[in-house]
């Protein structure tokens, strides 16, 4: 079968099958702006489902054959940037009296294809103003973005889910009142902390089959959205560095020490290889790196950084080191949360340290986690970090993120509130 006809079946097969009903998610999609709506975010978090979505709310006021959905993660489609012509010609021919214009064309993984930019500019150009895109690397599709679209796109990102949405996933209705809905948001809460947000893994009961899935993931994420994308030849060094990074969550990344390390070993890798890793695990939304604070923009850049991984699954069944550091993990949890709101997270380090800081409408506040504070020695050391990171950011208020204390006091004048993480993670805070 040749290109074109290929593209024809797909479309076809696409408009004769019904869409599968999909959970929401907190993100939604608008369809009635004359932007090129762009989503990225790991595979596996759900840009299918949310296109997917649309388009059955599209189709609903919209007969199907004015929407087209291509997905190029299908095996069957091996094209260049100059075959995506033909993908307009099949539609065409498929549907003559269809006005493109007032079409919706709908593009899953689209970085797939090398110089996918030009034809979209184009069909936005001389075609519809209704086009959707998604794309598994952050900084690839934004760098494309900027130098062809400017102005032309409004971007979303997805994440794994939210413990709010972990919860609409498993058809639990938070109840923060009653004694047994918040003892069953706790146990949820507890599930959660420990296999991550992924969509498909909600509701596998078997750990090893959950394994094996974000073992997957992982492979997928490595060989396909690493290797092969930025064409990286000295694996063995890349993969040493991101296991490196994934069991050195909370603390300092220090790419002279792995450096050190790595050359002690044998490698053979460059020290701006390593920085480059980094910046490839960040783009492909493997690790949130989060940056010291500082209010020099400059310094802030060049300043000390600190690793998190994306999903707690991927700790938790890729490393030993996790399975009972429910600290880290709490923490981790927390870093996901802060980068969901922001693409900035910051630490602060100095005279004394604070977790996280977290913007909102009403100014900067210092977020510290602790699992357990039932130790006055715990209590106390949280306490005198959250006050100083008060100081230094002309707070009265600061936030500890616990396993499940809640109470609020007052220390040396700054307004401390202790929260449950599932209370943290459910409740709006900007």
């Amino acid at each position: 079968m040749n290109t074109k006809s290929l593209f024809k079946q797909l479309i076809a097969d696409f408009h004769a099958a019904p869409i599968r009903p999909l959970m929401t998610r907190d993100v939604v999609l608008p369809l009635d702006i004359e932007k090129i709506v762009v989503v990225t975010g790991m595979r596996r978090v759900g840009k299918t489902s949310l296109l997917l979505n649309a388009i059955e709310t599209l189709r609903q006021s919209v007969a199907v054959q004015k929407i087209l959905y291509l997905s190029f993660e299908d095996e069957r489609l091996n094209v260049q940037a100059e075959d995506l012509d033909l993908i307009l010609q099949a539609y065409r021919e498929l549907y003559p009296e269809l006005d493109l214009s007032q079409c919706y064309f709908f593009f899953d993984e689209i970085q797939e294809i090398s110089g996918w930019e030009k034809f979209i500019r184009r069909l936005d150009d001389a075609i519809s103003r209704h086009i959707y895109l998604t794309g598994s690397n952050s900084k690839l599709l934004s760098s494309e973005i900027a130098t062809s679209l400017r102005g032309r796109c409004l971007s979303f990102e997805v994440f794994p889910l939210s413990f709010g949405e972990f919860l609409r996933f498993k058809n639990i209705a938070p109840d923060l009142i009653s004694s047994k809905g918040r003892a069953l948001i706790g146990l949820e809460f507890e599930r959660y902390l420990i296999q991550g947000g992924f969509p498909e893994l909600v509701n596998i009961e078997s750990s090893e089959i959950r394994r094996k899935i974000i073992q997957d993931y992982y492979d997928v994420m490595l060989f396909r959205d690493v290797i092969e994308r930025y064409q990286e030849s000295n694996i063995p060094a890349l993969k040493y560095f991101l296991k490196r990074v994934l069991e050195s969550v909370s603390s300092s990344l220090s790419i002279a020490k792995i450096h050190n390390e790595m050359k002690s070993a044998g490698f053979k890798v460059g020290k701006n290889s390593l920085h480059d890793y980094l910046a490839m695990s960040e783009a492909v939304y493997f690790t949130v790196i989060a940056s010291k604070f500082d209010p020099s923009i400059v310094r802030q850049t060049m300043a000390e950084k600190k690793g998190y991984i994306i999903d707690n699954g991927f700790l938790t069944q890729l490393s030993f080191r996790y399975q009972h550091d429910y600290g880290k993990l709490l923490e981790n949890l927390v870093a996901i949360s802060l980068r969901r709101q922001d693409p900035n997270v910051h630490f602060i380090k100095g005279v004394q340290e604070c977790d996280f800081v977290l913007s909102t409408a009403k100014g900067l506040l210092p977020v510290q986690v602790a699992y357990d504070l039932s130790h006055p020695d715990t209590l106390a050391r949280e306490l005198k970090g959250l006050v100083k990171a008060a100081q230094f950011l002309n707070a009265s208020a600061g936030i500890i993120v616990t396993l499940n204390e809640e109470r609020t006091l007052i220390h040396h004048g700054i307004n401390v509130t202790i929260l449950s993480a599932w209370q943290f993670l459910l409740t709006e805070l900007n």
